[in-house]
């Protein structure tokens, strides 16, 4: 009978914790790296090229893919034949394993996890409890799979409960332009069919652990109603012209996966769950003989790129003025140099609650930039962690008293902003900028200099200034409120000429 010791398995979940938060699957980077270079959509590509940059950067660093480390999933298959040598339970070995991953103190990574959700919403810390799914087995062997989902791929979630003789293929083309750039495209699609409504969703996460594989199943052919699916939904999403960051391009998706079960005959729940350009599982099995380390993978797998900071325009932000910010055009490459103000969902709260009771502000926002950022704790001699963007529709119900009552004049951050946030934007010439999620390593080495402003006890959600040389960033809501997440899609999706445009 295999004896699985509790430091066994605590110490492997940890390691591997580790390992996903800095090296992407293989398997993602050369399909990756074939999109790069099949890209036609220059702001696609670009996009592209920096995550592939970071991803190397990481691998090559030991340092976050993402600033957003995400909540930790685990799957467990525990053979009926193994016994257990350990005083805690399952969920208590895993969250001792998050608690060191997210510890370590070469590679600390951003406590993330709010307990007491519809409360006082309190950070525990140490990215503690995960999220664990067993199942029992037969075997004598524990085999684990560990992933870390980031919150804003979590978000756009979605879920049916369709009619047996409705369209899923029409309901994923619906649906995924309701989910906007926030997940942080190119990446996969993991859709969920049967069961019940809570199946069809862990079938849905389960599917997105598998390796991708689309290119081999395209060369081969479908063998099934899934692999059929699979296809044509692969081929239609990408047809949709969303892109990489929603830029515009002519990949969105790199695979889509299918995990379907029994259902009601009444029902067809279907369930789909995006994976972002941070996508970080890895699998492993205990079989008694001790813990395991992962190999690391070759860094001849990923493509050896630069970033070509030349073609950026140099923006000045310690003098920056609203008429210059007008000149900006949508799509425009800047490089932001001089001192950005940062806040996230909590700061905001915090600042439009100060505003609300009459009261001055602790940071002055007069014609400042501010970054929507939660950065990762800095290690050795780093200035900040990784320091990527976080979704900016987030922000929007506090944008336009930000804009009206605090001088402030731009906004970077990830993905699309709603109608009310752009229609403020255009009524005060202000300018919404985009870096690109999934490239945290490779922004944070534009930050030169850090330090807390205000709100220091909200750690990442604190208010920083930091100082940046070169940070790239892209136009994306100009100040007379054109969007290039509107537009841009809709081009290339008349481009691709696979979906009729719809004439609005």
């Amino acid at each position: 009978m295999t004896r699985i010791a509790q430091e066994d398995f605590v110490q492997s979940v940890a390691d591997a914790l580790q390992y996903i938060s800095y090296y992407h699957p293989v398997d993602y980077i050369t399909n990756l790296a074939r999109a790069y270079e099949l890209e036609e959509s220059p702001a696609a590509k670009d996009a592209m090229a920096q995550i592939l940059i970071n991803s190397r950067m990481c691998a090559e660093g030991h340092r976050p893919i993402c600033q957003d480390t995400g909540i930790v999933t685990v799957f467990l298959k525990v053979g009926m034949k193994v016994q257990w040598d350990t005083e805690l339970s399952l969920q208590e070995m895993v969250n001792e394993g998050v608690r060191r991953a997210y510890n370590h103190p070469d590679n600390k990574l951003r406590a993330s996890i709010m307990a007491d959700p519809a409360g006082k919403r309190t950070n525990t810390r140490d990215n503690t409890p995960a999220v664990v799914n067993v199942q029992l087995v037969p075997g004598d062997k524990v085999d684990v799979i560990v992933a870390a989902k980031g919150g804003g791929s979590e978000a756009k979630s979605k879920f049916a409960m369709l009619n047996p003789s409705d369209s899923i293929v029409d309901w994923v083309i619906k649906t995924v332009p309701t989910m906007g750039a926030g997940w942080c495209p190119p990446g996969m699609l993991g859709i969920g069919i049967g069961g019940t409504a809570e199946k069809a969703m862990l079938l849905a996460k389960e599917s997105l652990m598998e390796p991708i594989d689309m290119q081999d199943l395209l060369a081969r052919g479908p063998s099934n109603r899934a692999e059929e699916l699979r296809i044509e939904i692969y081929n239609k999403v990408n047809a949709l012209g969303i892109g990489a960051q929603g830029l515009g391009g002519l990949t969105t998706v790199l695979d889509v996966k299918i995990f379907d079960f029994p259902t009601h005959a009444a029902n067809l729940p279907v369930a789909m769950i995006p994976n972002c350009a941070a996508t970080r599982h890895a699998h492993f099995v205990l079989d008694g003989s001790g813990p395991v380390a992962l190999e690391p993978p070759s860094l001849e797998d990923w493509p050896k790129l630069t970033y070509d900071a030349s073609k950026g325009k140099r923006v000045n932000l310690d003098t920056v003025t609203r008429e210059e910010v007008q000149t900006w055009k949508p799509g425009e490459v800047l490089l932001l140099n001089g001192k950005l103000l940062t806040g996230r969902d909590a700061a905001h709260k915090r600042m439009v609650d100060i505003l609300n009771r009459g009261e001055k502000l602790p940071v002055d926002f007069t014609n400042r930039f501010i970054y929507y950022v939660g950065p990762v704790d800095p290690v050795r001699d780093e200035v900040v962690g990784p320091a990527g963007p976080t979704t900016a529709t987030r922000m929007d119900k506090f944008t336009r008293q930000m804009l009206e009552q605090t001088g402030l004049l731009g906004m970077v951050g990830k993905a699309e902003r709603g109608d009310a946030a752009i229609a403020a934007i255009a009524d005060h010439k202000a300018v919404y900028l985009i870096a690109v999620g999934g490239s945290a390593y490779l922004v944070s080495k534009a930050i030169k200099a850090s330090k807390v402003l205000a709100f220091e006890e909200m750690g990442m959600e604190a208010i920083y200034e930091f100082e940046v040389k070169d940070m790239p960033v892209t136009v994306a809501v100009d100040s007379a409120g054109t969007s290039v997440h509107k537009q841009a899609p809709k081009v290339w999706q008349a481009k691709i000429g696979k979906i009729p445009v719809v004439v609005e």
